[in-house]
């Protein structure tokens, strides 16, 4: 695994005391990277960055077309990608934050890109509309809808979590998941995913127009991913036993506001239940870096492609 894991269960396992409900299908994944040298590993975070760019960027189509050829597939992939955030300002990390996503839902849940979303843009400059990943999960002849929300945080606070509760209950609206469901249908990257062919059938009747959404609710699972910036990481210079136990306990405190700022905004939407949310927390110590960085190596490419 790229990244320890430090939590890796249910709500209700971890904070058993909880007095929110329903907590039934709530999870939480806390992540960390490490250290060496004293100094956390900075590198290794852009590497993972990278190694999972392309299915972000690219149609499965490109990405087949280019294996065998690792230069040609990031300069292609940083082509897709937008340098400005929806007000037209330089980004603050969000499309980073959803590459992190990705890489994190195929290493963590072994899940499918069905649809990469910065590919999908309408342009190079416009922010991906709807969930900021699409994927599958297939358990046996069985499958599961990940609509995943991510974003790059300067901290976690109360305020951030409230917008960030907002922004799920937007994606949980009918129009929204049928819009999500239309998009997987419509792109051919769904016919070329290693999918057995009665599973692939299944999969687009259960996605069809004619399906009643609420017979699709108890196959999503939205992943949330908060990477974020983090004193505790910032001071640390080892991956020690107190380090792990100090994030831990700030990520179990900022689960629990985060569901339950979630419960108080959204949690009477219809058949809430069936939902399943996956909290995803992943500390860095300097968000600005981390941007400054991922920025400078997309330019490089871009300049590359001129």
């Amino acid at each position: 695994m790229e990244f320890e894991i430090l939590i890796n269960d249910t709500f209700l396992n971890v904070v058993p005391s909880t007095s929110l409900s329903p907590v039934s299908n709530k999870h939480i994944l806390s992540l960390a990277n490490d250290f060496e040298g004293g100094e956390w590993r900075f590198k290794k975070f852009q590497n993972f960055i990278w190694d999972n760019i392309a299915e972000t960027s690219l149609s499965q189509k490109e990405r087949m077309s280019l294996v065998n050829h690792s230069h040609s597939l990031l300069s292609a992939a940083a082509e897709n990608l937008r340098l400005t955030d929806a007000q037209g300002d330089i980004s603050k990390g969000s499309e980073l934050a959803e590459v992190v996503l990705y890489g994190i839902m195929k290493e963590y849940y072994k899940a499918l890109p069905v649809v990469p979303k910065i590919f999908y843009k309408q342009n190079s400059q416009d922010n991906a509309k709807g969930a900021d990943s699409v994927h599958i999960v297939i358990d046996d002849n069985d499958f599961s809808l990940w609509f995943g929300e991510a974003k790059f945080y300067n901290s976690i606070d109360d305020t951030r979590i409230s917008k960030k509760v907002e922004s799920v209950g937007n994606s949980i609206a009918s129009d929204k998941l049928r819009k999500e469901n239309s998009i997987i249908t419509n792109v051919s990257d769904l016919d070329l995913l290693p999918i057995a062919e009665p599973l692939r059938q299944l999969i687009k009747n259960a996605l069809s127009p004619k399906q009643s959404l609420d017979e699709l609710k108890v196959r999503i699972h939205i992943p949330i991913l908060l990477l974020h910036e983090c004193c505790i990481t910032k001071q640390c210079i080892e991956m020690s036993q107190k380090y792990r136990e100090d994030i831990i306990t700030y990520h179990k405190d900022r689960a629990t506001a985060y569901f339950k700022k979630q419960i108080e905004k959204i949690g009477n939407s219809f058949k809430y239940e069936d939902l399943k949310f996956h909290i995803i927390l992943l500390p860095v110590p300097s968000k600005k870096a981390i941007v400054d960085k991922f920025l400078g190596n997309v330019l490089h490419y871009k300049e590359q492609n001129k």
